[in-house]
This record gives C-alpha cells, structure tokens and sequence, in this order.
C-alpha cells in the first residue's frame, strides 16, 4: 500500500486529457440536487490517497487507511459509514474485479468524498433510464452500489478508458458547538485515578523520527533534560511492544495523521515507565511535517484516552427492533481488525465490565501446556507481556486455567495467579477461552480490595469470554499464518546469506545481524574449540551500538553457559541477576552510600544502568550442533522486564540448526585453506640468494583461489663456490595434483646438481624420477642452467631447455633473440639425448625466462605469443631485472580482462656490468 496526504489546496483532475465521456449513475432523487452541487466551488482543504494491490489483505488495510484519515479530520461522525461503503467498493475491485485499488479521500466544508477507483472499467452498471434490481442484500459481491445509494448523502461512478471511478459523499451531521464527546456525571469516588498533580508530556518529532522539543513535563517524568535529547530519534527511548511482521511499528505510527495507545519510555535510569499517548500529524507555515506527541503515565491515560462510542444500553435488542450480536455488545462495532488490537479492547471491555482495577487475556501455546500474556490493562505491560505461566498451576479447580476461579485474597494464596504477583492486586476472577472444547486462552479480571468478586461475576465474565473466544482465535490463526509466513521468509533469506560465505569472522557476524532486532534486542555468540576447550565469547551485537562494549564487559565476568546438546531454548538467569546486581551497586554509589561522593561516581552511572537495562530482561540459550557436537551457543536476550514470545523462540531455534552448520562448514574450510597454504608454502623456494655481478627478479602467479603454488615452478640456488642453478618449469596441469611433480621437481633439481652432475644429466635422472612415478607422473617442460659471473663483468650461463619456452635475450641495442634451442620434454620417454648450450650475458644483457601462461595469455581469438612477448621486451632496454619482470607482467595481465587461466611464472636476470648503470 502506498499512501500520501496533502492538507490544503484543490487537488489536480486526475482524468487525462481527451479522455472519452464518461458515464453517471446516481440514485433517484439526488440527480437534481447533485447537478445543484456541482456548479458551486466547494473548496478541497485535505486530500489523502492510497494505492492497494490486488490481494483479500488489501480490504482490511484500505478499512484502517479510511478510519484513521477520517479520525485525524475530526470527523469521528461518518466514519464508520464510510469505512462501511469503502470496504464494499474496494472488495469488489480487489475481490472479485482482481485489479489493484486507488482510494482518494477529499476533505471539504461540507464533508468528505471519497473515490475507489479500480481498473476494469468494461463492467457494467444499471443506466440512468433503466429500472434495474440492484440485487439482494445477501449476495456476496455487487452491494457496494446499493450501500451508497442507502448512506451516502450523494454518488456516482465515472469511466474511463482504464479506470472505473466509483464515488460518494457523507455530509457532517449538525452537532452542538463545541461538544466532541461527553460522559455522564460521575460520583467523586468512581473518577479515574491520578496522582497530585497531573503531568503531560509534549514532545515534537520531526519528519526525521528525531525529537525538536521536549517540555518541563516531560523532563519531570522520564529524568532527561532537553538538551539530552534534542536530536535524538524518539526509536531511542520508546519501548515499542512490537512483534516481527505484525502490528505497527513506531516509525510507521509517526506517520499516521492521528494516533493513540500505550507503550514504554526508558527513563534516565533505564527503567521502562508505561505511558499513553496521543500523536497528532501537523505541518507548519513552510509546509514542513511534524507529530506532536501527548504523554501521560499509562493508569492516568482518562486525561488522553478518546472515549469509544458504546453499544446501545438495551443489550438484547437495537433500536430498530432487531437483536444485536452480543459479541458486538461487548467488543463494541466495528472489532478491531488485528489480533493486539482485539485482546487489549477485549480486556479493556472486561476491566469496565466488572468494574476492576486491571484486567488481563492469556492465549494458550500450541500443546496447551502453557499459557502467554498478550493483553493487560492496568499491569505494567512491558513487563509482562510474552510471559509464559503453565495451564495447571496446582492441584483443584482453582490451579487450572481450564476452569472458571474466583480468589477473594491473593495474599491467603500466594502464587495463585503467577501473572499478578508483586502487583498489589487482591481479588481475581479468571475464565477459560475454549473453541470446541479446546483451550485457547484465559481472560482475568483483578482488583485492588479483597472479595470484589463472585460467582455472578465469573459468570457473566465467562459468558463474554465465549462470545469473543471464536474472534480471538481466529485472529490468532491469522497471525500465526502471517508470522509462518514471514518465518519461511526469514529463513530463506537467512540459508542464502549463510551459504554464501566461508569465512567464520564474517558467519558470526551474520548470525548477530540476522537475530537483532529481529529476534531479540542483543545476542551473544560462544564459540567451542573443541571438546576440551571452555565456551569463549566470540561476537556481541546489540540493536544500540553504544551498548556492546558494556555487555561484552559484563558477559565476561559471567561464567559461559553450560555447552547442552538438548535441542530448544532453555532460560539462562545469570546475566540477568547480575545487571540486577550491577544497576543495585550504581544507584548506591549515586546515593553516596558506598563512601564515595556523588560527583565521583556520577560519569559512570549512566552507562552501568543502560548496560543492566539492557541485558536485565529474559535471556535464552540455543545450543549450536553440528555433526553432533556442540561448538557453541547462540544466547539471545530482551531488556528489562520482557519476555520471548513461543513463535520467536522457535524460528530462533531453526535459525540456530542453520547457523551451527554455516559456522561448522566455515572452521572446516578455514582448517582445509590453513593446511592446503602451509602444504603449498612448503613447496616454493626459500629467499633468491644475492649474486655478485647478476640481478635477479622472480614474479609468480598460481592460478586458483586459495592455491599459492600450482604447476609451474622456479628457483634460484648456489650449487658451489662461483657457480648457480637456476630454473623454470612447467608441469601439466594447476593446482594441488600439478603442484606435486612441482615439490618433486624442484628438491631433485637442488639434489642431483649439487651432485656436481652436468645439465642433461640432471634433467635425464629427473625424467626417470618423473617416470617412476607410474599414474601420478606428469610430463613437465622445463628449462634448466648454471650461471657463473665472469671477472670481467659478464656472466657465463649453460642452458638445457627441455620442451620450454625458448628463454629470450635483451642486448643494450634493444634486439631481441632466443638463448637456447628446443630439446624434448620430461615425463614422456626413457631415453633422453640432452645437450647444454652456452650463452655469454654481456653487461647490460637481460635473459628473461617465462612459462607458458604469460606466452598463452588469450582474449578472445588474439594471443600474446612469442613474437607479442618478444615486442614488450625490446622496450625494456635499460631497466633494471625487477622492472623488466614488472612490466611483463602489466603487459600480460592488459592484454585480457579476465583473470588468468594457467599458471604464470617470470625469471629475470640481468647483468649489470662494471660500470655504474
């Protein structure tokens, strides 16, 4: 849904230009009037609009869109008619037309029009000559029609070519000036409770969510100071009673043009006060749009609370005669259309019913074993909403939820009724909620005295208690489908992030991130080594970043929970008792009772109770196994004074199943690469050594992620006094199988030279090593040769190229020209015939050795080569070996775009001569 508001002004005619005539229908005897109408100006001073897709959701939410635009204008009159004839027209254009739905509601003197309009504009509709039977109250499409013409004051459809417009009017009725609602005159006794002197906050959030101002009041009832929280996103402070993927979040009720109901503040000492309020949308002189917000403590919430229009006092029958609902009786009409909704009206009607001091509505869990606040009125909410108490409580009647109790003194009982204690309440009536039998939930209603109640009362409370059980759980049904649905989402999405790494730094961040906040308010990730190895904190995450390092700070001086298999979440109390004791120590430092003086102690006060608020409410360990063992836990944890909710719990668990194995896979792979690397690393070739009279520079390449050595290989070492080896190869293939032979090739090459044996020697043992090695043999190129610096500035090199590329000399004039011959590769036959060939590097003289990958780079169909290779090299008459080698390597990697395929190995050696280059 898509929505917009716009006070003020005449809206632009949305019919485009040219479009065709457009057909009228209005009921009979308005025709006149409406022609009367439509050539006066009536000038539009608020416009609202909203677009709803073609889904059965979209009917209840362009319901809430309409009521709450209506209620933000003031006119509290016409609105449940026009939610009334909005929910007819968008039904059939969202139900049984399928196409999307554009609502406009238009604000005048006179009234509201509102327009559905949809877009299958070829049905057809009764014309004005034509006497037509607009069809049986009891069908289920086609009424809206018949509704307008029954309640609205004026209406029509309009057509266009791809739209269907169909509008109506309601007029406001004639009132008394100045009268909104009015209540009956009360005895001094039964006047809401307040305390002396009745504070309301008024605060101003801008467009942003942060707060502009923030008056004495407030400051009296939350302890911050302006200054403190000016700027601030109001998110900060407000303890919003959200549930993932229902209700309305904070940042969406900013934005609504009026709205009222209860939440929590954090206060300066990070307790949450519960609190009503009233937000109201306005904009300035420039246009800008701000919500001011009207607080007041949640039991004082008479001075805020729009009084809710009643049903008719004769509970049988309606003024027409006819019988009225008795669910509607009690619940009031129209029923809210969300589960929270539903249950805080519903406990809110019984408090009023039996005239108590609190009420309270529990639902049962699926296994009917334990039972969870959903609703309560005059109980500190964010404290008890989502706790779980069990179904059978004791032995008796009066230890069931299954069964109607009547308590005259809970203090005779106590822990009677687990949900009230510490609350000061004495007497308590509770009845069960079933659905065919079936228990479902439990309604309560408590007071202050003792002996308040009686049979008369729980019977009358159970009777109510079966009219609305139905509602309820059907309402509940639809936010277990809704939540079921989010939670396959949510999984979905969670499996594809887990999937795609490997790395276990960037797993644990992605657990931490994938439950706050939408599991929890913080969590904490323990990891285990091993099975001999203590738990050790891995990653914090909470949803304020301020407060991670305080948490870190106090999980470390907690014991680690205990590493169980035992799959679910299981209650761990020790963080909580020891913010307790935390939050205890700080507020007698600031009271000076612990020798220190308070303006000592006073900088650190603050963020010790934000850190006990926060991690003081319910904690949940789940284990995290993976191919059967532990290797940590997944703790997830609410501030102050809340509780998980049954369905959180167990999408928390799944998450946990899928995480553990993500982590599992990433320690795994990370041992695998750890071991691979050190393996690879074992096989290249220690530090070049430093020659006297010879520049040397290697740049090598493996192909493959995660591979450091692959099938071409070089080295550089002194065999004797005046005199080193040098070589390069190739071996077929990449990566570990290749890099074998690589291991084998290289240590022969050092062995079987120091040996003092000739070049072709060397290369025909290690050919037959190569051959030894049956299956796992691979036939390798390889150019091999002694070098010896001469006295007089040159250097004397013996070269044996074995099927390599041919190495290539650099002359100071810039020719360029092979230094060696052709002779057969290794690893093929067994009868070699090789022979060394001499080259004389003159001073300035560069020998650039290469394999095959820089010489096979390709692009397409084009190939460096040779003669390419051959081209990049002349230029580099004068440079040093390591700019030679680098700008060999710049040209192969510009020559293609993609990454390299094979394999690179480059071996420079230049001769720098006597003289200073």
């Amino acid at each position: 849904m898509t929505t917009g508001l716009i006070p003020g002004g005449q809206p632009p005619d949305p019919r485009p230009t040219g479009a065709l005539p457009q057909q009228r229908r209005e009921p009979a005897g308005h025709a006149a009037q409406h022609v009367e109408n439509r050539s006066r100006s009536s000038v539009i001073t608020a416009r609202a609009a909203a677009s709803f897709e073609p889904v059965g959701r979209s009917v209840a939410s362009a319901r809430s869109f309409v009521r709450d635009t209506l209620q933000g204008w003031g006119f509290a009159d016409i609105v449940d008619d026009a939610v009334v004839l909005t929910s007819e027209l968008v039904t059939n254009a969202v139900v049984h037309a399928g196409t999307s739905a554009d609502v406009l509601c238009l604000r005048s003197d006179e009234g509201v029009r509102i327009e559905v309009a949809d877009r299958y504009p070829e049905r057809e509709i009764p014309l004005q000559a034509t006497a037509v039977n607009m069809g049986s109250p009891d069908r289920e499409g086609g009424r809206g029609l018949q509704l307008c013409a029954a309640l609205a004051g004026r209406w029509g459809v309009e057509y266009i070519p791809t739209h269907k417009t169909v509008w109506f009017q309601l007029d406001l009725p004639a009132r008394a000036v100045g009268t909104r609602a009015a209540g009956p005159a009360l005895p001094v006794d039964l006047l809401p409770l307040a305390d002396t002197r009745v504070r309301v906050a008024v605060i101003q959030i801008d467009r942003t969510g942060h707060i502009a101002a923030w008056n004495e009041d407030a400051e009296d009832l939350f302890g911050y100071a302006a200054e403190q929280v000016t700027g601030k996103p109001l998110t900060d402070l407000a303890a919003w009673p959200h549930t993932p993927g229902t209700s309305t979040g904070i940042a969406e009720a900013l934005r609504l043009s009026r709205w009222e109901g209860s939440y929590g503040i954090r206060t300066a000492t990070g307790r949450v006060t519960p609190v009503y309020a009233s937000h109201l949308r306005v904009r300035d002189t420039g246009g800008e749009p701000s919500t001011v917000c009207l607080l007041v403590r949640d039991h004082e919430r008479a001075v805020l609370q729009t009084p809710l229009r009643g049903p008719a006092s004769d509970t049988s029958a309606g003024s027409d005669g006819q019988s009225t609902d008795p669910f509607e009786v009690f619940i009031g009409s129209p029923a809210p259309d969300d589960l929270d909704g539903l249950l805080q009206r519903t406990v809110e009607r019984a408090r009023d019913m039996l005239d108590g001091d609190s009420a309270f509505l529990l639902l049962a869990t699926d296994d009917e074993t334990e039972l969870e606040v959903r609703a309560s009125t005059g109980l500190p909410s964010a404290r008890q909403r989502f706790a779980r108490v069990p179904v059978e409580a004791g032995p008796g009647r009066y230890g069931s939820a299954r069964m109607p109790a009547v308590h005259d003194d809970l203090t005779a009982v106590p822990g009677a009724v687990p949900l009230l204690n510490g609350t000061g309440m004495r007497s308590v009536v509770t009845v069960p909620l079933k659905v065919e039998g079936r228990l479902t939930g439990s309604l309560g209603v408590a007071a202050e005295a003792p002996a308040r109640y009686s049979n008369e009362e729980a019977l009358r409370l159970q009777f109510a208690a079966d009219r609305i059980a139905l509602a309820v759980e059907s309402a509940r049904l639809g936010e277990l489908e809704r939540l079921r649905r989010g939670s396959l989402s949510f999984l979905v999405e969670a499996s594809d992030l887990l999937a795609g790494t490997l790395d276990r730094d960037q797993t644990l961040a992605l657990m931490a991130q994938m439950t706050v906040p939408t599991l929890a308010t913080w969590c904490a990730v323990y990891t285990i080594a091993d099975q001999a190895s203590e738990p050790y904190l891995s990653y914090v995450l909470h949803e304020d970043e301020e407060l991670i390092d305080g948490i870190k700070s106090l999980l470390s001086k907690v014991p680690a929970p205990d590493p169980v298999p035992t799959p679910g979440a299981r209650v761990w109390t020790a963080p909580g008792e020891v913010a307790h004791q935390a939050a205890l120590r700080s507020s007698m430092r600031s009271l000076g009772l612990s020798g220190s003086t308070t303006r000592q102690v006073t900088p650190g006060i603050g963020p010790t109770l934000a850190t006990a608020s926060a991690v003081g409410g319910e904690t949940v360990v789940l284990p995290l196994v993976a191919r059967n063992r532990v290797i940590g836990m997944l703790t997830l944890g609410k501030p102050t004074d809340e509780h998980f909710r049954q369905e959180i719990l167990e999408l928390a668990e799944d998450l946990s199943r899928r995480a553990a194995l993500a982590l599992d896979n990433a320690r795994l792979y990370s041992e695998r690469t750890a071991i691979s690397q050190s393996l690879q690393r074992s096989l290249l070739p220690p530090e070049l050594p430093e020659i006297d009279g010879v520049e040397v520079e290697v740049i090598y390449r493996a192909a493959g992620e995660g591979n450091e050595v692959g099938g071409d290989f070089y080295d550089v070492f002194p065999i004797r006094d005046g005199a080193y080896g040098f070589a390069i190869g190739d071996v077929c293939g990449t990566g570990p199988n290749a890099a074998a032979v690589t291991g084998l090739a290289r240590h022969a090459l050092r062995l079987l030279a120091r040996e003092g044996l000739t070049g072709p020697t060397v290369l025909e043992r290690l050919n037959s090593a190569i051959l030894d090695e049956g299956a796992r043999s691979r036939f390798l190129t390889l150019l091999y040769g002694e070098m010896r610096p001469q006295e007089d500035g040159s250097a004397e090199l013996k070269v044996v190229c074995a099927g390599h590329p041919l190495p290539l000399r650099l002359r100071q004039d810039g020719t360029v020209e092979p230094a060696a011959e052709p002779q057969p590769l290794l690893g093929v036959i067994e009868d070699l015939e090789l022979y060394e060939q001499t080259v004389t590097l003159d001073p300035g003289d560069v020998l650039l050795c290469v394999t095959d990958g820089v010489t096979e780079r390709r692009e397409g169909a084009r190939m460096l080569g040779d003669d390419g290779l051959a081209d990049v090299l002349t230029t580099c008459t004068g440079l040093t070996a390591g700019a030679v080698a680098a700008r060999i390597m710049r040209a192969v990697e510009r020559f293609a775009s993609d990454a390299p395929s094979d394999d690179m190995a480059i071996l420079a050696m230049r001769v720098p001569g006597l003289h200073k280059d």
